[in-house]
Formats: C-alpha cells, sequence, structure tokens
C-alpha cells in the first residue's frame, strides 16, 4: 500500500511545516518542494506501466504511433502543470500558479492541433 506511505509521509512533512513555518518559512517551502519531489519519483515507475500498457493497446488497435505520443504528452502537460501550480500555491504564490496553469492550457491546445486536424478531416469525409 504505497499510497499510505505517501499520505503518512505528506502527514509528516505537513506537521513539521506547521511548526517551522513560524520560524523559517523558507525552509518550510524548502520542505514542501522535497516532499513534492519524492512523491513524483515514488509514482515515476508506476505511470511507466501505465505508459506502456498504453503503447500495448494502441498497436492492437492499429493507432497511429504520433497520436499517441500526442495524448500522453498532452495528459503529461496536464499533470506536471497541476504539480507545478500546487506547489507554487503551496509556497504562496497563487499569481505564478495561475502563469503555469495559463501555460499549460496554451500548451496543451498547441500539442492537440494534429489531432483536432485529423478529427476535422475525418468530419469533412463523411459529411458528403
Amino acid at each position: 500500500m504505497e499510497i499510505i506511505q505517501i499520505v503518512g509521509l505528506g502527514f509528516i512533512v505537513t506537521l513539521l511545516i506547521l511548526i517551522i513555518k513560524k520560524e523559517k518559512p523558507e525552509i518550510a517551502v524548502q520542505l514542501s518542494l522535497t516532499l513534492a519531489s519524492i512523491i513524483f519519483l515514488l509514482i515515476l515507475t508506476k505511470i511507466t506501466v501505465v505508459l506502456n500498457l498504453f503503447r500495448d493497446m494502441a498497436e492492437k488497435a492499429n493507432i497511429s504511433q504520433m497520436y499517441l505520443n500526442t495524448i500522453l504528452k498532452i495528459i503529461g502537460i496536464a499533470y506536471i502543470t497541476e504539480f507545478g501550480a500546487q506547489v507554487c500555491r503551496d509556497a504562496g504564490e497563487g499569481a505564478v500558479a495561475g502563469k503555469i496553469e495559463f501555460a499549460g492550457k496554451v500548451m496543451v491546445m498547441v500539442m492537440a492541433i494534429p489531432i483536432i486536424a485529423l478529427v476535422m478531416d475525418t468530419i469533412v469525409r463523411l459529411i458528403p
């Protein structure tokens, strides 16, 4: 049960942050960033399992690797954007978090252009 370990670690770090924040707020932010990095590294292996499963399914369904890679990049951008924005919010920088989210949304839109073009092309071919 890795999630129990992650949540437990989160609780411990949260308590430490609450204790330290009054005296040394810069160390509290560093603790939060360290926890975020540790959690990211812990779930990285799980992400690779999911990516491999998606690749196998796409291969069986005869879906082009280009489109699968694009979708996976979009998902990655969304997760990383949310992760980065939450870290900024934890540090009290809501404005920076908003800018990160805006950049993530623009990047998702840019990455989605080939898929949108394919869908539009398919619709045009279906309409007589």
